[in-house]
């Protein structure tokens, strides 16, 4: 399985995939709020989302696993 995890700490602002969801490559999966700038998440690799691990307003940390994919 492949984790995909926040870049830094922020507030979710949208999350893009839900489970069953196919992903590619440089695809945004999560839009995080960090001081006043929007971070795109993006998929690293290509799979199928198994598990979505946050909500909107939910906040994460630096390296908090967002998505696990399969």
């Amino acid at each position: 399985m492949k984790e995909i995890t926040a870049s830094m700490a922020g507030t979710v602002l949208n999350v893009y995939v839900a489970a069953g969801a196919q992903v590619n490559p440089g695809q945004e999966v999560v839009m995080l709020e960090s001081m006043k700038m929007e971070i795109p998440i993006e998929s690293g690799t290509e799979g199928v989302v198994r598990e979505v691990r946050v909500s909107i307003g939910d906040f994460v940390n630096e390296d908090d696993v967002l998505l696990v994919l399969e």
